[in-house]
């Protein structure tokens, strides 16, 4: 007797408005505003039409720099997060709204507060990407200057996210009635009563928003550190992950999956979600050729050498982009030109990191600004809408995810030709929904509704 075929995973797919990444092109003529709501509504909307899970917000709370200069291909102004998934919130029906807020420069009250009205206000939609801040220049604009030690980031971060928790479950279930007559909620003595008492924070208080539809919003979390990894197996919903290929991707998947029994959780209750760009043609040699020109776009010569920067530790604005890696060897100690900034942490060995990247370009005879397009290729899905499609389930259906967070490069039209040709293909698959099967952002990602945790 044959053995029973495994049930098709269902695909989660969800749509990054860019912004705060260097995938977008913002010279593009076919590029529009960062900042107008339209561009905003355009994206939800092509994104809920397409049945996506949710439209997702990264954090940008200062511009990027170096030497005292914006980055040449830095998109200048990023509303707030929450003006804009509020406004969101009216102008769509189905699709969850998600938003990057984060832990170091922010409150535990004040931010469950506001992701506790927008459930409320999108009908159980919202969902928190929590994440830490190891930039120092974003700290500048805060009272809490600087960057906080790595421990130190997720000590706070895992006492912040278990506060805010428990001010989403100040309201027990039972805690309060509405009246039907007037639809104010009746008085009891229990509602929003809390108490926290710990290292980081130390309040006592009553929350003033009730329960929302999903009892509490979606935690998302990011990061690939043994830590990262840790928090998100104990206290998160999703992760997300930067690992879009086969094996990379099962391997991250199972290691993450495999932590949730200490928990007493089930793999079913952690979605695993990289995120992924991608270029589209009508056959594989043309979406090849876009992807090539795309690439060129994002990394101008002076991204190039101010990528390299971050490496060498030491000015190369005299260094020709077209031409060969520079012949110092980087400046060792404290890096001074990045000053904290998120790709420093991808060198933990500079030396030996030029030392492959010269390898690589004398083999492939690559000049500095193309050794960075080799060496910091976002394209993760390239081909035709039936080659994309096919590629997007192979994934899945392999456990190297449960969906991906897709990434275009052009705002805010850059989604719409995924949307309308592979995502018909995934559904002829059998492994996307052709309806929104609930309301609710926990319907969609197939999660229950969270209860509040029994009293201690």
């Amino acid at each position: 007797m044959s053995k029973p075929s495994k049930p098709l995973k269902q695909i989660h797919l969800a749509a990054h408005f860019p912004g705060v990444n260097n995938t977008t092109v913002w010279s593009d003529p076919a590029a529009g505003s960062h900042i107008e709501f339209a561009s905003f509504a355009h994206f939800a909307r092509t994104a809920e039409h397409a049945k996506f899970d949710f439209l997702f917000l990264a954090e940008g709370l200062r511009l990027r720099e170096q030497g005292g200069l914006i980055y040449d291909l830095d998109v200048v102004g990023r509303p707030d997060t929450f003006t804009v998934l509020a406004a969101l919130a009216a102008v769509t029906d189905k699709l969850g709204l998600t938003g990057t807020i984060n832990s170091t420069f922010n409150e535990p009250f004040e931010v469950a507060r506001q992701f506790a009205s927008l459930d409320h206000l999108s009908g159980g939609r919202a969902a928190w990407n929590v994440v830490t801040s190891w930039d120092a220049f974003t700290g500048e604009n805060f009272r809490r200057g600087g960057f906080l030690p790595r421990e130190d980031r997720y000590a706070r971060a895992k006492e912040f996210l278990a506060t805010a928790l428990e001010l989403f479950d100040s309201w027990e279930e039972d805690a309060v009635v509405a009246d039907p007559d007037t639809g104010r909620f009746l008085r009891d003595a229990r509602a929003g009563a809390f108490a926290h008492r710990g290292p980081q924070f130390d309040i006592e208080g009553r929350f003033d928003v009730p329960r929302g539809p999903q009892g509490r919003p979606v935690v998302f979390q990011a990061g690939e550190s043994d830590e990262g990894r840790e928090f998100a197996a104990q206290s998160a919903d999703a992760i997300f992950s930067r690992y879009a290929t086969l094996e990379s991707g099962r391997a991250f998947y199972s290691d993450v999956k495999g932590r949730l029994a200490r928990y007493g959780r089930r793999p079913e209750q952690l979605k695993i979600l990289p995120a992924a760009t991608f270029a589209l043609g009508d056959t594989d040699a043309e979406a090849q050729e876009l992807a090539h020109e795309v690439r060129r776009q994002q990394v101008s010569g002076q991204t190039a050498l101010r990528y390299l920067e971050h490496v060498w530790n030491r000015d190369l604005s005299s260094y020709d982009p077209d031409g060969p890696l520079p012949d110092v060897d980087p400046e060792p100690g404290e890096n001074t030109v990045a000053l904290g900034r998120a790709s420093v942490r991808q060198f933990r060995d500079p030396l030996a990191t030029a030392r492959e990247w010269r390898a690589l370009a004398a083999a492939k005879n690559l000049s500095i600004r193309e050794l960075v397009i080799e060496t910091t290729g976002r394209q993760n899905f390239i081909g035709s809408p039936a080659t994309v499609a096919a590629e997007i389930d192979r994934l899945v259906q392999a456990d190297a995810a449960d969906g991906f967070i897709l990434v275009p490069h052009i705002t805010p039209g850059g989604l719409d030709v995924f949307a309308d040709t592979v995502v018909p293909l995934l559904q002829e698959r059998g492994v996307f929904r052709t309806e929104y099967a609930g309301d609710t952002l926990r319907d969609h990602l197939g999660l229950t509704a969270a209860a509040p945790e029994p009293a201690s």
